[in-house]
């Protein structure tokens, strides 16, 4: 370790003349922390270039300014707890930071320690809180929480996602005058209560229109009221009169039923004197009557008798025409039978003759045997052909159903594979729609490129073993991982032009190196690698498509990478030294081994291994390429045996054809040979029917004689029968004459019956009609007798009277305006209780509310007037601030812009900053913002995470805070390792930038820490180097000899000039 000085001499405390500015940074000291066991450093009053190898111990520098100037362990992005800063083996650590100040410096002193993470503080020697050391930290402006002063190495991706706004309060905390952040954070405050006050008020104001509305609604309710008390008061006056016009009406009506109730008992006397003579006239007639019956049931019980006698003479005479029409029918049925006989005998004569005259022209016959023999032998060769078809057809249907059956099975086991596929295509879809969205345009447009493109890596990869997918996933990068990749670089720009331009889609797209990799062999066998453990390279652990393995093999190197197991791991100390291996996966960790550019000893790295996502779900592509073949073949056997059964089944129809023809020629033969003896078998019948039909001839003439004798016989029985219904006839005329003149009498006697009943019934009526009438009389009588004594109970109720107290005239005044009839009274009532409804929710508070929603409005009023003033306030404080900052903010951004541009020019780029406002009011919205070009071609950007790369991020940033620098008002600055991401061109000129402008005299302090620097660069004399040589062969501290070190260097300078 070496302590720098500025030109040999050490910087006193308090000195009136040092270089140092106010807060600068003047020793650290450093003990068990991190690396360093003791370590005190002197730092220059500029620019302080740390540099040493990785490791060292350079970040360690940084961390100990945090966090020994108050800041916390989140701030370093290191780690979250403080007592991981503390040396490994020990229990506190202690870190000093002396601060330049005049008189006298200001030493703070923090003690870490493990245990339950805690700090103690100290200012020059004496206890303080980590308030007070806050405090001290903030009056000397210093501000290890702002990137613009304090960038850390693992804060430096931090500073470009940095948004305008934090950017500018992070710019007016480092650089700005201490009133510059004050003003702003005013301007926001203001802005805020000026927006709580415009709400406040614009919701009061809304609020006093609704009282004012609801005030008037009171107004016009308090009218409605009063209006509605006169209605109410016509109303009860209407009710009291109501009753004793009811019982006016009622006690008339009693009066009117009394008189009727006179009149009608005087009618019912005179019916009842009318009433007893018909009854004697009815009781004779009745006499009569059943005389006159008795005579018409005996004359019709003889007419009944005589007309049964009758009818049963009708049905004999029936029965008889019956029988003789039996008797005909007969006849006529014997007469058809005979000549129906005649017609069978002849036709048989004339098929006999036929038959015969055949028989005559048949030839002898001839012998058809040897014919019939050949046809049978033909037969019998058709038979055997068939038997011999039918075998090979049997067998063909077999070895057909079984290959259907193979191919059935393949067809199952592809849909399981192709079901894998489908899982994975929707793992696809969930976790990347974009990536997905792409791959079903892809599948829909193959035909726009030239050469093959292979879809997702995560699904053209397949595993052999899907307990080895988390080696792969945890070697492939998740954006390759469902990246497509192409064999063209032009395939694939059409690609991104389509679905990232067009479609706006996120997606990946990676080119094969043009020369294949697929087939790279390994540095060495794996059988060489057994010993440590390792059985297989990532390579043969999966299967992918030829353009995907190439590039993997040239971009991950799966080739070289192996696979071990916990034997590995348990002697990874060992295969890192003998195996020369960069990258080792074991059971379930990474390691990744470096050789350090300074020590060349080897670094090593291990994570554990995190679970496979992707990749469990793996097809066999070897399987399901054989499936796919064997389904080929197995198609190909069923289309060879399908063209076999059909030749087989064409033949089988020709021999089919030939069997039924030669069936047919010998049906023939047969026929011949068997037809004389049919037709002799047949004639021989014949003439046997012949002779039967002549021996069933029938005698037509003696079977009309028999009919004739059988008739006339029937005919006299009809004459007796007749005879007997002519003198049933004429007894029971005699008989109809005398009924009939009784029922002439009956009909007589009945109508006077009917008429005298009609005229009882008619005075019967009336009668009990008079003696109803009378009794309903007498019972409303009563009933209104009783009403009104109830009616003039409730009248006097009505209007409060006792029972032996006079109506009041003032009622009798008041009745006198009012209707006298019912039907008027309730016309009047329901009209005023209609008019009185209209005013319902009125009450006597209505006044109440009214009065009180006044006052109300009142105070309301002058509520919004203050609030009003207060507002007009804030606008105005905000008119007053507003111009003072942004007075200074744009002077400042000006100064910023200029130094920002002046240090790109001279990098022949171009770069701006400048103040950016979304709204002129909206004061917590302002920015700066930096646009930069470093290309002739491109246009100015805007610096964000993504637009530019790496490089020119990190150039940007230094830029940025060297422009910062020369109008710092912070103590110091800290840029850990901010040049690695440069190019050898653009770290040289930002380098001799921070030289120069880091060097100017009362400039702050500058930290720069870096693992390396170019050959050849410019150097300033008052900037300070600090060397960190930190490691095993490192001379101990207490061992350095400064004046022989120095010795030794005047000895070499006398060599080389001589």
């Amino acid at each position: 370790m070496a302590a720098a000085r500025e030109k040999g001499k050490i910087v006193k405390r308090g000195e009136s003349t040092s270089p140092f500015v106010l807060g600068s940074i003047v020793r650290i000291f450093m003990k068990n922390f991190l690396t360093y066991t003791v370590c005190e450093i002197h730092p220059g009053p500029n620019l302080n270039l740390v540099v040493g190898a990785n490791g060292t111990g350079k970040s360690s520098i940084v961390c100990a300014i945090c966090l020994g100037l108050a800041g916390k362990p989140s701030f370093l992005g290191r780690a979250d707890k403080i007592g991981l800063f503390v040396k490994q083996g020990c229990m506190k650590g202690i870190v000093e930071i002396e601060l330049f100040k005049s008189p006298d410096n200001i030493l703070i002193k923090r003690e870490i320690y493990v245990m339950n993470n805690t700090s103690v503080w100290f200012i020059n020697g004496k206890p303080a809180t980590l308030k007070t050391v806050e405090e001290q930290i903030t009056a000397l402006n210093i501000q290890v929480d702002n990137l613009c002063q304090f960038l850390p190495q693992d804060k430096i991706g931090e500073f470009t996602k940095l948004s305008k706004t934090e950017l500018l309060e992070a710019t007016e905390k480092s650089i700005g005058s201490p009133e510059m952040y004050q003003f702003h954070c005013e301007l926001k405050n203001f802005r805020e209560k000026e927006r709580e006050v415009e709400n406040l008020c614009r919701e009061k104001t809304t609020s006093l229109e609704k009282m004012k509305q609801r005030v008037e609604r009171y107004k016009q309710d308090v009218e409605r009221y009063h209006e509605c008390k006169r209605h109410v008061g016509l109303i009860e006056m209407l009710e009291r009169k109501r009753p004793w016009v009811e019982y006016e009406n009622v006690r008339e009506q009693h009066e009117e039923v009394k008189q009727c109730q006179k009149q009608v008992k005087k009618e019912l006397k005179c019916l009842k004197e009318m009433h007893i003579p018909w009854a004697k006239k009815i009781q004779e007639v009745e006499e009569n009557l059943k005389n006159l019956d008795m005579k018409i049931r005996d004359n019709t019980a003889e007419i009944r008798s005589i007309s049964q006698k009758c009818k049963e003479k009708q049905d004999a005479l029936e029965i008889k025409d019956k029988q003789i029409e039996e008797i005909n029918q007969a006849f006529r049925m014997k007469k058809d039978e005979e000549t129906n006989r005649q017609k069978k005998i002849h036709q048989t004569q004339q098929i006999i003759e036929e038959w015969q005259s055949e028989l005559d022209t048949m030839a002898v016959c001839e012998n058809l045997q040897p014919q019939i023999d050949a046809v049978n032998t033909e037969l019998k060769k058709i038979r055997e052909e068939r038997a011999n078809i039918d075998n090979d057809v049997s067998d063909l249907r077999a070895e057909k159903n079984n290959q259907e059956r193979e191919e059935k099975r393949i067809i199952d086991r592809l849909g399981q594979l192709n079901n894998i596929m489908h899982m994975k295509e929707e793992n696809l879809k969930m976790r990347f729609r974009d990536t997905h969205s792409a791959l079903m345009w892809l599948r829909n447009n193959k035909d726009k490129f030239k050469k093959r493109i292979c879809e997702p890596m995560m699904l053209e990869i397949n595993m052999k073993d899907s307990r080895h997918a988390k080696y792969v996933e945890n070697h492939i990068s998740s954006n390759d991982m469902r990246a497509f990749v192409f064999e063209s670089q032009e395939d694939m720009e059409t690609f991104l032009v389509e679905v990232r331009d067009r479609q706006k889609l996120r997606v990946n797209a990676v080119c094969a190196p043009a020369e294949s990799c697929a087939e790279n062999l390994p540095s060495r066998p794996i059988e060489e690698l057994h010993r440590y453990g390792f059985y297989s390279y990532l390579r043969e652990l999966f299967d992918a498509p030829a353009p995907v393995m190439s590039y993997l093999c040239y971009q991950y190197h799966v080739h070289n990478v192996p696979v071990g197991t916990q034997k590995t791991r348990d002697m990874i100390e060992r295969v890192i030294k003998e195996t020369n291996l960069r990258q080792i996966y074991t059971a379930e960790e990474k390691y990744v081994i470096k050789v350090s550019s300074y020590t060349k000893q080897n670094l090593s790295s291990n994570i554990c291994l995190k679970e496979a996502q992707h990749l469990t779900s793996s097809v066999d592509t070897e399987e399901r390429g054989q499936l796919e073949n064997q389904r080929q073949d197995i198609s190909n056997t069923l289309k060879s045996l399908d063209a076999r059964l059909t030749a087989l089944f064409n033949t089988q129809k020709l021999l089919d054809h030939k069997d039924n023809k030669l069936r047919q020629e010998k049906k023939e033969l047969l026929e011949r040979g068997n037809r004389r003896r049919q037709l002799e078998s047949k004639i021989g019948v014949k003439y046997d029917s012949l002779r039967q039909l002549e021996q069933d001839a029938i005698d037509l003439d003696k079977e009309f004689q028999l009919a004739n004798v059988k008739i006339k016989e029937i005919n006299k029985q009809k004459a007796e029968l007749v005879t007997e219904l002519m003198n049933l006839m004429k007894r029971i005329v005699p008989l109809n004459v005398i009924k009939v003149d009784l029922t002439f009498q009956m009909t007589r006697v009945t109508a006077e019956k009917n008429r005298l009943q009609s005229e009882y019934k008619a005075g019967t009526v009336q009668l009990r009609a008079a003696q109803q009438r009378f009794l309903e009389l007498d019972n409303k009588k009563h009933l209104l007798y009783e009403k009104c004594m109830e009616l003039m109970k409730q009248a006097r109720h009505v209007c409060r009277l006792g029972p032996d107290q006079d109506f009041p005239k003032e009622f009798q005044v008041a009745f006198q305006t009012l209707p006298n009839t019912l039907e008027e009274i309730d016309a009047f009532l329901n009209e005023e209780k209609t008019r009185a409804s209209c005013f319902t929710g009125l009450s006597a508070s209505v006044v109440e509310e009214y009065n009180k929603q006044t006052q109300e409005i009142q105070q309301l009023t002058e509520y919004l007037e203050e609030k009003k003033n207060e507002l007009n306030n804030y606008k105005q404080n905000i008119s007053q601030v507003k111009e003072k900052w942004l007075n200074l903010l744009k002077v400042m951004v000006e100064q910023i812009n200029g130094k920002f541009s002046k240090f790109f020019s001279s990098m022949q780029c171009v770069g701006e900053v400048d103040l950016h406002m979304e709204n002129e009011e909206e004061y917590e919205k302002y920015g700066i913002r930096i646009r930069v070009k470093f290309h002739s071609r491109t246009e100015l950007h805007e610096l964000t995470p993504y637009h530019q790369s790496g490089g020119e991020k990190t150039v940007s940033i230094m830029l940025y805070l060297m422009a910062l620098q020369e109008l710092n008002r912070c103590p110091f600055r800290v840029v850990d390792e901010i040049n690695q991401g440069m190019d050898p061109m653009n770290e040289r000129r930002v380098f001799e930038m921070v030289v120069e402008t880091a060097c100017k005299k009362r400039t702050s302090q500058y930290f720069l820490i870096t693992p390396k620097l170019l050959q050849n660069l410019t150097y300033n004399d008052r900037m300070t180097v600090l060397l960190v040589c930190n490691g095993p062969f490192v001379l101990e501290t207490y061992k350095w000899n400064i004046k022989r070190f120095k010795r030794r260097q005047r000895h070499l300078s006398r060599m080389i000039e001589s």
